[in-house]
Formats: C-alpha cells, sequence, structure tokens
C-alpha cells in the first residue's frame, strides 16, 4: 500500500509538473553535476537558462534538474515524449533505444579534430539529422548538438596502447551499444558491456582492465586512481542531442519560440567552450599526464586503427539498422571527408 501511494504521489507531481510547465516552465533534466565550471552539460544548461529567462521577460523560465534527479538518462527523453518534463540532453546510447539511426554517430575514427565535428554538426548533415529525429520520433523539436567533453581516449591497468597488437586481451568497457562492442572487438581487445555506475569498481577489483570515454570524464571520474595507462585514441565523439518536448514549443510564440532557438545555439557554444577548457587544464589531460602515463597515436597508429573498425562498424549499420541508417551513415561520411579537408577561417 505504502508503494502504491508512494506511486500516486509522484503521478500526481509529476503532472502537477506537466500542467506548470504550460504556464512557461521548461522542467531540463540531465545527467551530469550541476556546476557549470565542471560539466560541460550543465554549463550548456546554464547558459540556456540564463539567455531564456532572460530574453523572453521571464514569460518562459528554466528549471534545471541535473545529477538524474528525474531519472536516468533513456528515462529523460521518454519524460520529455510525454510532455513530464520539457527539455534534456540526451547521450548516443540513450537516445539509440528511441532512435536506433543514432549510431551511425559512432563511425570509428572518422575526425580529424574539434573543428570538423563544428562544421558537421551544425551544418546541413546536423540539420538533416535533427529533421529525421523529429520525422521519427514525432514528438519533439531537435534544437542542437552539444558537446560532451569531446573526444574518447582509452585507459587500462595493462599497458600502454599504442598499436592494434596492444589491445591483445584487454577487457575494456563500453555502454550496451552494439556498435561500440564491433569496434572494441575489432580493435582486437574484449568488450565487456558494464553500467556507468559500476565502472569504477568494475577496474578497481580488475572485472575490467580498461574503458574509454572523454578525458574530462576520465579526469572527474578519478580513473587515474585505478589506471596507470592513457591512449589518446580520439575513436569516437559523440555529441548529445538537445531536444524539447514539440507540443510545448509549438505552443510558445514565435518570439519565445526564435529566444529558445537562440538559446539553444548559446548552449551549445558554452558546451564546447568548456569542453576544450577543461581538456586543457589541470582539470583535464594536463593534469592526468601528472598521475598516469600517456600516449598519443601517430597518424599511422590512428590510419591502421581506422582500417580495423570501420568495416567492422558498417557491416554492423547494414546488417542491424534499415535502409535509411546506411543513407545517413553516407551523408554523415560525406560531410565529415568535407570538414576533414576544410581549412581553419578557408
Amino acid at each position: 500500500m505504502k508503494k502504491i501511494l508512494t506511486g500516486a504521489a509522484l503521478t500526481a507531481t509529476m503532472l502537477a509538473s506537466s500542467a506548470l510547465a504550460e504556464g512557461g516552465v521548461i522542467k531540463f533534466g540531465h545527467d551530469n553535476k550541476t556546476d557549470p565550471f565542471e560539466n560541460p552539460a550543465h554549463a550548456c544548461t546554464a547558459v540556456f537558462s540564463n539567455l531564456v529567462n532572460s530574453g523572453t521577460n521571464g514569460s518562459v523560465t528554466v528549471e534545471v534538474f541535473g545529477s538524474n534527479q528525474l531519472g536516468s538518462a533513456a528515462e529523460h527523453v521518454q519524460q520529455v515524449r510525454d510532455g513530464i518534463i520539457q527539455a534534456t540532453l540526451t547521450s548516443t546510447g540513450a537516445l539509440a533505444s528511441y532512435y536506433p539511426r543514432i549510431d551511425v554517430l559512432n563511425l570509428p575514427f572518422a575526425f580529424n579534430g574539434n573543428a570538423s565535428t563544428y562544421e558537421v554538426f551544425d551544418g546541413e548533415f546536423g540539420e538533416a539529422l535533427a529533421a529525421d529525429i523529429e520525422a521519427e520520433m514525432g514528438d519533439v523539436v531537435v534544437l542542437g548538438f552539444p558537446d560532451t567533453g569531446g573526444f574518447f581516449a582509452v585507459t587500462n591497468s595493462q599497458r600502454p596502447i599504442a598499436d592494434l597488437k596492444d589491445f591483445d586481451g584487454i577487457r575494456i568497457r563500453t555502454m550496451t551499444l552494439p556498435s561500440h562492442q564491433k569496434i572494441v572487438q575489432a580493435l582486437g581487445a574484449e568488450a565487456y558491456p558494464l553500467s556507468w555506475g559500476e565502472v569504477y569498481s568494475g577496474l578497481q577489483t580488475g572485472v575490467i582492465d580498461g574503458q574509454m570515454n572523454p578525458v574530462p570524464i576520465i579526469s572527474f571520474a578519478n580513473f587515474a586512481e585505478v589506471q596507470q595507462y592513457l591512449t589518446l585514441t580520439n575513436h569516437l565523439f559523440s555529441p548529445y542531442t538537445f531536444m524539447i518536448n514539440r507540443a510545448f514549443f509549438e505552443g510558445l510564440s514565435e518570439a519565445e519560440q526564435a529566444t529558445i532557438r537562440t538559446a539553444a545555439e548559446n548552449c551549445v557554444t558554452a558546451s564546447r567552450g568548456l569542453s576544450r577548457i577543461i581538456e586543457s587544464s589541470d582539470r583535464g589531460l594536463a593534469g592526468l599526464m601528472d598521475q598516469i602515463e600517456v600516449t598519443a597515436l601517430t597518424d599511422e597508429q590512428r590510419s591502421s586503427m581506422a582500417a580495423a573498425t570501420q568495416p567492422a562498424f558498417e557491416s554492423h549499420v547494414q546488417e542491424n539498422l534499415d535502409e535509411k541508417a546506411a543513407e545517413l551513415l553516407a551523408s554523415f561520411k560525406a560531410a565529415v571527408e568535407n570538414a576533414n579537408n576544410a581549412s581553419y577561417l578557408d
């Protein structure tokens, strides 16, 4: 009975929150720490909140709930769809169960630098991806693709990794995404899916030997305490998808919608800026280099790893996703190639 009453009270609270949102309140859920100076996601939401609150003269306000206060990342997506909350930043892993084609972004060793990622996700491909997400899901509007912290690196406790042979036998934690597992296996390592909350203890006890994440996450999670080696593979770049409930958004005035879109653009920029600052500060790579042995790959080493992993990834897309996903992957590859070949300020 207590559980039933608790569930009823939670439902009533959520319904009340939904009703409150109709008055112009955006409840924004995410799964990161609530410090705009420590986390790209919260930096993004802090900038968005400030610009919306001020730009609409208070007709629309934003309330941010970080650290999984309202549920997991996947639950946030469903809550946005249901109108229980109005906005979220979702990872590719959390979005995949609702929109499987997001997996095409996990093409390994695609980008040659951060500037290329901005070009791709702010350009025609980003617009096409947003439109496809909106068409498939139907009940959300995509406002951009913020930075999660940068390119993925690999840490482990066994040996320095510089070549494909160095991956042999190393158990690397992955998300539950099949594409991540295919990539790790193609490198020659053992893929070990594990929930985020178990990663540190898994590394500490030796259940897993290593993991892969952007440098800021490696630093903030204190993985250097239980890992000896870090390799700057830069093999994946997985942005957040910033989405808002469609019914709520379309219920706003044109001026309010314009303010929200502008605020979202600034949110994306803030996430990128903080990610780059953290990467290069004592809270990122500069600090990690005093605690863990760091290896940077040569172009030849990255090329050999790309040659091993990209065919396996493309086979995964062809075998497990639909024809539209294959078309999206082709568009993604073309956009990435153009971005990689473009020169700065060209």
